[in-house]
């Protein structure tokens, strides 16, 4: 039986992708789940699946980024379930497609206000919570990209690195505190989702024309690098955090790129500049 039955489990960007499959995988395990998007219709299709399933949940449109709204999320959660035990910080946008020279500082903005803050949000808002519960654990989703640096994708590693770093330095104060709260960083690498498609309607919506070579990114990573089916991911993050593990890398490409991270750290950005090259010219 799952350590999970019963227990409280809040996941945000639950309207698609890992966030749906996650809320599902969960409610298999027999967790009572609090799920939010800012996506109603997709938030609301992710809720009745998980009802389809017997699960009990709870369903709120909620913008992570919104400091104020995060606090009443976790106040009105633990007002409904009367205990959290675990928040899965999984919202984020891709925040790509520009070098630091062409991109605007509101792609900055945007992308570390989701992606970082929406973390910072989630886990400050949620944490005295989990402490209470006796049972905590923060989940953390940042990436492939919070160890491996790759063009035109500045501030999305930006706000993956500063979830890995703020991950790790949590974990230090839960233990120097002796708080019972576990925390695990998650760092996917290609799941089989609609993130990189998004990044080009996000840089439509705000009057940016893509160009033919970032459409041509987009294509390779959705026929390529993006292969690792969502529901398999969530498994595999469900699986990390039942065991405890602090740290968990979805899919042999994270494992692959981590490794060449730590043993060639000098040479590995341009070892990923030739490897996308080469990618874009087949």
């Amino acid at each position: 039986m799952s350590g999970l039955r019963g227990k409280v489990a809040v996941v945000t960007g639950a309207g698609s992708g890992i966030g749906r499959q996650l809320a599902l995988e969960l409610a298999r395990r027999g967790a009572r789940l609090a799920v939010s998007d800012v996506d109603e219709s997709g938030l609301a299709e992710t809720v009745a699946q998980v009802k389809a399933l017997g699960a009990e949940v709870q369903g709120a449109t909620l913008d992570v980024s919104d400091r104020a709204a995060m606090r009443e999320y976790a106040t009105t959660v633990a007002g409904q379930f009367g205990v959290v035990h675990q928040i899965y910080n999984n919202a984020g946008i891709a925040g790509g497609g520009q070098t630091v020279l062409d991109a605007e500082w509101e792609l900055y903005d945007r992308t570390l206000a989701v992606n970082l803050f929406g973390v910072i949000n989630g886990t400050k808002a949620f944490l005295p919570h989990l402490i209470e519960s006796g049972d905590g654990q923060v989940v953390n989703v940042s990436s492939l990209n919070g160890f491996l640096a790759q063009p035109t994708l500045s501030a999305y590693c930006a706000s993956k690195f500063g979830v890995r770093g703020f991950s790790e330095a949590l974990r230090t104060e839960m233990i120097a505190g002796r708080h019972p709260v576990r925390v695990t960083v998650v760092h996917p690498g290609g799941v089989k989702t609609g993130i990189a498609s998004a990044a080009l309607k996000e840089a439509e919506a705000r009057g940016i024309e893509p160009t033919a070579e970032q459409r041509e990114r987009v294509r390779v990573y959705n026929e390529k690098l993006l292969k690792m089916p969502a529901d398999q991911a969530a498994r595999i993050i469900v699986d990390g955090v039942e065991a405890g593990k602090p740290r968990v890398l979805v899919g042999n490409d994270a494992k692959l790129v981590d490794r060449l991270v730590r043993l060639f750290p000098r040479r590995y950005p341009k070892l990923i500049v030739d490897f996308e090259r080469r990618r874009l010219a087949r």
